[in-house]
């Protein structure tokens, strides 16, 4: 059991990373990620509204929509879920750390239409994992979503102290450098064989 964990972990991180590899949540992605403190803050909101999503709807979907029979309804009420957590992450936020939720602006409202956080919650329904392998793999695709974002940040910071061509300053260059980084990220394709 702990082998799959592992699995899923070093899965969700690098081989099947959802913003490297499945290029979802590419809005906060590319947003977000101008300096690495608002970065790390975003990862962490997403990394905590994803996990418990996971968990979450796990269980609307196997207390509420299978008995039922309302399983049409899967996407809708996952939508649901997710923003009321998005919403509970964001009042807290405003009290805890007024500087990082002035600083995520929008983009923290955003988590809730965020494809990654859905498509975790989705895929794990379709897969059919149970309630703990449904939170782990939840967790790690969100891991996997801050590490990137926090690589990004790091690297588009670094490129904003060197001097570079008037074309790569700004979106062009952001895109390019995630361009790059999602090559590196194919690198590890065949890690799990």
């Amino acid at each position: 059991m702990s082998h799959s964990f592992f699995y899923i972990l070093v899965s969700y991180l690098l081989v099947n990373n959802y913003v490297m590899n499945q290029f979802l949540g590419i809005c906060p992605f590319l947003g977000v990620s101008k300096k690495l403190d608002t970065a790390a803050g975003m990862g962490m909101a997403v990394t905590f509204v994803m996990t418990l999503a996971s968990l979450m709807t796990w269980l609307v979907k196997r207390f509420l929509l299978v008995p039922l029979e309302l399983e049409y309804m899967q996407t809708i009420a996952f939508i649901l879920v997710i923003a009321v957590l998005v919403q509970c992450v964001e009042m807290a936020l405003k009290k805890i750390s007024p500087s990082l939720y002035q600083s995520l602006g929008v983009y923290l409202p955003l988590i809730t239409t965020n494809c990654a956080v859905l498509g975790v919650a989705i895929a794990n329904s379709d897969a059919g994992l149970g309630l703990l392998e449904s939170v782990v793999s939840g967790c790690c695709a969100a891991l996997g979503f801050a590490m990137s974002m926090v690589l990004f940040a790091g690297i588009r910071e670094r490129l904003a102290m060197t001097k570079m061509p008037a074309w790569m300053n700004g979106f062009s260059g952001a895109l390019i450098t995630a361009g790059l980084m999602a090559i590196a990220f194919m690198g590890f394709g065949g890690l799990l064989g």
